[in-house]
């Protein structure tokens, strides 16, 4: 498990995953079902990108997203 405290953690990881797939941003964004110009914002952390569709991109991408109160145990 891996903590995100910001978007660019979350784009990072986004980003490691599809050069790991050997994908083009071109590519992934197709499969993801978004545009070019939303996945390389989603990359590099833009803050105003919309919630769904970069939840989208994390499920197609094969992450999970789960959400847990600080200080609580896993």
């Amino acid at each position: 498990m891996i903590k995100v405290t910001k978007p660019e953690d979350m784009g990072a990881l986004i980003r490691q995953r599809r050069k790991q797939a050997g994908l083009t941003l071109q590519q992934a964004a197709g499969l993801a079902g978004v545009g070019v110009r939303f996945l390389s914002e989603l990359e590099r952390g833009k803050r105003t990108i919309q919630f769904g569709m970069a939840m989208e991109v994390l499920q197609q991408f094969g992450f999970e997203v789960f959400v847990r109160a600080k200080g609580h145990p896993t």
